[in-house]
């Protein structure tokens, strides 16, 4: 059975968001370890370098997809779900 547009474009919308909350987790973490590693490499604060680049990625990440979720939020709203489809019928 093929899907409607409506449900289409909400499958859709869900791939994107797991696509871009992947990213913004992802993308910080690799990013800021990397660096701390650099870090401690260069100054030898062994185990502070990582740690702390993880810390930071964590904070960065969280508020990222703290104004990805309002901004996802009005986005689905926006849509028609399937669930309001099937409660016309």
């Amino acid at each position: 059975m093929p899907l409607s547009e409506d449900e289409r474009r909400s499958y859709l919308l869900g791939m994107k968001i797991m696509g871009d909350f992947g990213a913004a987790i992802a993308i910080p973490v690799v990013a800021f370890v990397l660096v701390g590693k650099w870090l401690q490499t260069k100054y030898g604060f062994e185990p502070f370098g990582i740690i702390g680049g993880f810390l930071f990625a964590l904070i960065t990440s969280t508020i990222t997809i703290r104004k990805k979720v309002k901004w996802y939020a009005a986005e689905y709203a926006s849509l028609k779900t399937p669930e309001s489809l099937s409660k016309k019928k």
